[in-house]
């Protein structure tokens, strides 16, 4: 039997007492955010550019949740997690990204709702 690590926990809420010996350990994409937070993490992004959500709230938060696995993988690195926010989260009237500006806000809102932990 091959062992494969767990995934997100079932209530997609990191445990607190989790390995901290390597900075994203164990940390990847989270799970889907309840609708509560759902609605404040769609809300705060709205509130940046209404366009960052762009009547497709699936897929900001799916973008959102791309992003978390991406502050895991650069822990610390907020200007390559900037570059990568800018690079996720487009529309079709910000096909090369929001901008450095709004894609740090943006990143700093996923932080907050999204992966809290990370």
């Amino acid at each position: 039997m091959v062992k494969t690590p767990p995934a997100a926990s079932p209530s997609g809420v990191p445990s607190a007492g989790g390995p901290s010996a390597t900075a994203g350990a164990g940390k990847g994409i989270p799970a889907k955010p309840d609708a509560a937070t759902q609605a404040k993490y769609l809300a705060a992004l709205a509130a940046i550019d209404p366009d960052i959500v762009n009547t497709k709230p699936d897929k900001a938060v799916d973008r959102g949740r791309d992003q978390c696995g991406s502050i895991a993988s650069f822990p610390g690195d907020k200007r390559k997690q900037t570059d990568l926010t800018n690079q996720r989260f487009t529309s079709p009237n910000h096909p090369d990204g929001f901008g450095p500006e709004k894609a740090a806000k943006i990143l700093d809102v996923v932080h907050t709702h999204l992966c809290p932990t990370y």
